[in-house]
């Protein structure tokens, strides 16, 4: 048994040949007029802009470039990627958000740090007395980082162990 695939239907393009008894001797797809159409107007108007005047060989000119263009364009379009496709990839592939490759910033210099020969104090007026912690301290000065130069309480009470534990250790 043969399994056939559905590929020759999309080998078969939508294709002008020309008009009724007066083929042209080329194919070009319905797509391609369309595009090749819209690019002959926008190379005629670039030539405009540029202050080229309209003749014949500005003229011919244009339609050597619009060829060439339609071609390019039209070589990337087929059933799988249609024009309308092909052109939002471009859109966002151009518009997309880049890597920055300018730094913001300039070198970086040690040159304005100011070092102090001696670490600095708490003043004694910010000091609450003894025994009563300043609501800005956190906890600092029961974990000994309050710069105070007294040791931490000596505990000398072991932890509780577990049974778990408790029974490792007395094999």
């Amino acid at each position: 048994m043969r399994i056939r695939t559905d590929d020759e239907v999309y080998r078969v393009d939508g294709v002008w040949l020309g008009p009724p008894r007066a083929t042209f001797p080329w194919r070009v797809r319905y797509v391609a007029w369309g595009v090749g159409f819209a690019v002959f107007l926008l190379v005629l108007s670039v030539e405009r802009q540029l202050g080229i005047g309209f003749g014949f060989f500005s003229t011919a000119w244009a339609l050597v470039i619009t060829v060439v263009v339609t071609k390019l364009i039209t070589s990337k379009i087929n059933h799988e990627r249609p024009l309308g496709t092909v052109l939002s990839m471009w859109y966002r592939e151009l518009t997309a958000p880049r890597e920055r490759v300018v730094g913001d910033g300039g070198a970086v210099s040690a040159s304005k740090v100011r070092v102090r020969a001696h670490r600095p104090r708490p003043s004694p007026a910010r000091s609450r007395g003894p025994g009563r912690r300043s609501a800005d301290s956190g906890g600092r000065q029961a974990a000994g980082l309050d710069g105070s130069r007294q040791p931490p309480a000596d505990r000398t009470t072991p932890a509780p162990l577990h049974n778990s534990t408790r029974d490792k250790a007395r094999r």
